[in-house]
């Protein structure tokens, strides 16, 4: 196995999804799991290159050099055939889709992993073999997509790279709320968990792979809004049901797991991240300096109004992460919150118009991404888009928004914050945009 790690060592470093660039991994092997065969096996390894250590997820096949896609060759074996990505293997893709959908079968020759099928009667039955393809494109994690060979429900199933104890909460969240009925989150499919040893000596469970329904030919709502903005299509209706779904999904989710009322503590991290965040935009856009007392005096009221209860919320809310549907309208994905939180912030209680400030502000970037002459007419679509979304967020959050007021104000300005840092260092010529969203923000009269 040590020779497998050392290669692991060299690929993984060129995969999307693995988070410390820049760095040469330093590996150890946290479990593996013989997955049918000696030659497929499920690793977990941990890279002790970054602070905190990270585990990943690594499902590995052993074939024949020449027989896997150049893009998923790992490296080779030292009995003449290669190490491969088993994501792009068939009989890998095979198993994965008999455990998400069939579920209580014996998915290794050794203990630690469990297949939970969480299928519903509604959707059929699930078909008994399908096309598998790696979703392109993934940042943080890999995506198949098996398509039925015949008919039956397309499914799309997220193998989570980076794992952690516990239940992932794109996992959790989403698998209550289509437990609970909700139709704006695809039907959950099913699971799969392993448990290991971690660091500490301590054993841990974690989830390893999530299947929902796919919805086929859609698109998300980002493309959805910037398509009708271009073309100066009303928008209005379309926006105050994307604000029924959230609100649907907080009403739900606060239902579904504890509250609690916020307390000193809970006040002082919030605002202290406002401040450090802040601290570091003001060293990276000087044209901030100007703005930081009106930013703080934002920040201030927010501060000293009344907070709402803490509830379980989605985390990373923006338009990429909301699709348009025929049959069920908008839907809402990708619940595992900000990639660069720990996990362990990433499920704890938070305040829920942090949800409706990232909505907010992603309505606002399709002003600044729509290349024409008239920005009154698409800032006009913006405001329009944006109150219809608010309107209709409060009609099914019964009558209001808990911390609508002087509260989502500071988190849509501290999100307008965030991205200034971003296009920073990232699209510079694009730091226009939340450069005017913070002058609005913190204007006076």
């Amino acid at each position: 196995m040590g020779d497998l790690l050392d290669l692991l060592a060299v690929w993984m470093p060129r995969q999307r999804w693995y988070g410390t660039k820049g760095r040469d991994p330093r590996l150890s092997l946290v479990a593996s799991w013989p997955l049918v065969e000696q030659d497929m096996r499920l690793l977990l390894v941990r890279d002790d290159a970054a602070v905190p250590a990270i585990v990943y997820q690594v499902p590995v096949v052993k074939r024949p050099v020449g027989t896997v896609p150049p893009g998923s060759l790992i490296g080779a074996e030292s009995d003449g055939g290669v190490w491969a990505d088993a994501t792009t293997d068939e009989a890998f893709t095979d198993l994965l889709y008999r455990a998400v959908t069939v579920g209580g079968i014996d998915v290794s020759t050794e203990a630690g992993l469990e297949a939970l099928a969480l299928w519903s009667p509604h959707l059929g039955t699930p078909a008994s073999r399908a096309t598998a393809r790696v979703l392109s494109g993934e940042q943080s994690n890999t995506s198949i997509i098996f398509r039925p060979d015949g008919d039956g429900l397309p499914v799309i199933c997220k193998l989570f790279r980076q794992v952690n104890g516990g239940r992932n909460p794109d996992v959790e969240l989403p698998s209550a709320l289509a437990a609970g009925g909700a139709t704006f989150v695809p039907a959950a499919i099913g699971e799969l968990r392993g448990t290991w040893t971690a660091s500490t000596g301590e054993t841990e469970t974690g989830s390893l792979a999530f299947a929902q329904q796919f919805f086929d030919g859609v698109e998300d709502a980002w493309r959805v809004a910037l398509n009708a903005a271009g073309a100066d299509e009303d928008f209005r209706e379309p926006a105050r049901a994307l604000g029924e779904a959230v609100a649907g999904m907080h009403v739900a989710l606060a239902a579904a797991f504890p509250t609690r009322e916020p307390d000193a503590a809970d006040r002082a991290a919030v605002t202290g991240a406002w401040e450090r965040r802040l601290a570091i935009a003001v060293s990276e856009v000087p044209a901030l300096a100007p703005l930081v007392d009106r930013i703080r005096a934002v920040y201030a009221r927010a501060a000293a109004t009344p907070w709402p209860a803490l509830q379980r919320v989605h985390g990373d809310l923006h338009l990429g992460q909301v699709l348009h549907t025929p049959s069920n309208g908008w839907v809402l994905l990708d619940f595992e919150g900000e990639p660069l939180r720990p996990m362990a912030e990433r499920i704890l209680p938070d305040l829920a118009v942090r949800d409706v400030a990232g909505m907010l502000r992603s309505f606002d970037y399709v002003s600044g991404a729509i290349a024409d002459d008239d920005g009154a007419a698409v800032r006009a679509w913006v405001i329009a888009a944006q109150q219809s979304f608010l309107e209709g967020y409060a009609a099914a959050a019964g009558g209001e928004i808990a911390g609508g007021g002087d509260l989502l104000a500071a988190f849509e300005l501290d999100k307008a914050v965030y991205e200034a840092i971003y296009e920073t260092r990232n699209r510079p010529d694009w730091l226009g945009i939340p450069l005017a969203a913070i002058g609005r923000l913190t204007h006076v009269g």
